[in-house]
């Protein structure tokens, strides 16, 4: 060995020395992600316009009341099958408008995931990661905001519609943070100031010089991020009229169906067309550990006649191929029936939906058992699901961003991609 080289543990990496060196002169960074190849991997996907619109089903709805009907089985229930426009294809009766679209739609019937309780499974199925003490995973909104949104528009990124997942930006910190409509679409009380506009020009003028002093001096990211997220709520007043929606409620509502979910799957139309990068819709009620039958039959009905209308109005508009549409919740529901008439939580086997945005339409991909015990072919674990839906937005799943010093990749490692059901 020559007398100056070093042993291979002693090297130190290019990324390693910039983050000491910027370290040590006080540069604290939230997210050293945005320094190496974050921001890259986000150009790159913008250039690509992906937006996605996730219908959430809280709760967890049935996969034997949807799309992986056991018909004489005796985990089948009570609901007949249908012929669908894709030969070969049944499902169930509660979802004729959906028969008529699954040329539209990937069905994955072949989820296996690890949380079987609905905190663990929000999580996990909002973020690809199950919980963890010492990281703030992100959720997939807030991923799809900062890798595919127009960072400076008025409108913020990522928007959820009477939703139940609570993650939040986690690492990637409040400028991807969801903003919150409530359960008919209507903006929060904070959107609106009660003062008359000078007034309030003359107030945000004093604070934002009082701010601007104060972080002269104090380089913290609490100071950083209370400016960003009042910046970004002040921001909201210029497109107020984006939300205004009523009027054209009034116009599409037999269109969606009369219901909560069809205006907010409406809603969720009309703001990706404006440039919101990811929209959530959410619908509970499916924790059908009793009566599951009379809870799905109320509940699937106007789900599935919002979702056909929404294909059908983001097809008609040019928006469908660049647009994801996810259908989902955080577990499926248990081949048994209990003595309640219920179903309980499950996910060795169960099922997802996607449409849009490069995937294929007219496949169901996959397969369960004779009785939906187990998946007899094709598993699709949550981190190949989520490494899929980053993959099909144009955004690579491996891209880094850092809780402290630790790298964290947008999906788990070692999940490959299901290459079948992208187009």
């Amino acid at each position: 060995m020559q007398p100056n080289s070093c042993q291979p543990h002693e090297h130190v990496s290019r990324r390693s020395l910039l983050k000491g060196a910027l370290a040590s002169s006080g540069g604290a960074l939230m997210n050293w992600g945005g320094l190496f190849s974050s921001d890259a991997h986000a150009a790159t996907a913008r250039q690509q316009g992906k937006r996605c619109i996730l219908i959430w089903l809280n709760g967890g709805c049935s996969q034997f009341e949807t799309f992986d009907m056991k018909v004489g089985r005796s985990t089948g229930g009570l609901f007949r099958e249908i012929s669908t426009n894709l030969p070969g294809t049944r499902i169930c009766e509660l979802m004729p408008r959906m028969a008529q679209r699954m040329d539209k739609l990937t069905v994955i019937r072949s989820m296996r995931t690890s949380q079987i309780d609905h905190p663990g499974g929000i999580y996990l199925m909002h973020t690809g990661w199950s919980q963890a003490a010492n990281t703030q995973f992100p959720e997939v909104g807030a991923i799809v905001a900062k890798y595919c949104g127009a960072a400076e528009s008025d409108l913020p990124n990522f928007v959820k519609i009477s939703s139940n997942g609570d993650a939040g930006a986690g690492i990637l910190g409040p400028r991807y943070q969801p903003f919150q409509l409530g359960r008919d679409g209507d903006l929060p009380t904070f959107s609106t100031s009660p003062l008359q506009p000078q007034a309030e020009l003359r107030r945000h003028e004093l604070r934002d010089f009082v701010e601007g002093e104060y972080a002269k001096h104090h380089h913290a990211d609490p100071v950083r991020m209370h400016r960003e997220s009042y910046e970004r709520a002040r921001r909201l007043h210029h497109v107020r009229d984006t939300f205004q929606l009523d009027a054209e409620w009034e116009r599409y509502r037999e269109r969606y169906g009369n219901s909560k979910i069809g205006r907010r799957m409406m809603i969720a139309a009309r703001l990706v067309e404006a440039g919101v990068a990811f929209v959530e819709v959410g619908q509970s009620g499916y924790d059908t550990h009793a009566d599951n039958f009379e809870g799905h039959k109320s509940l699937v009905p106007p789900m599935e006649h919002a979702w056909g209308a929404l294909l059908d109005d983001l097809e008609e508009r040019g928006l469908l191929q660049d647009t994801l549409v996810v259908w989902m919740g955080e577990i499926g529901r248990t081949p048994n029936i209990n003595n309640r008439s219920g179903r309980d939580h499950y996910v060795r086997s169960w099922t997802t939906a996607l449409a849009g945005g490069g995937v294929k339409g007219g496949l169901v991909y996959g397969e369960s058992d004779d009785d939906g015990v187990d998946v007899k072919s094709d598993f699709v674990f949550d981190g190949a699901f989520f490494t899929t839906i980053y993959t099909t937005l144009g955004i690579d799943p491996k891209a880094e961003n850092f809780s402290g010093v630790r790298p964290i990749p947008l999906a788990p490692f070692g999940h490959r991609v299901v290459r079948d059901i992208l187009t």
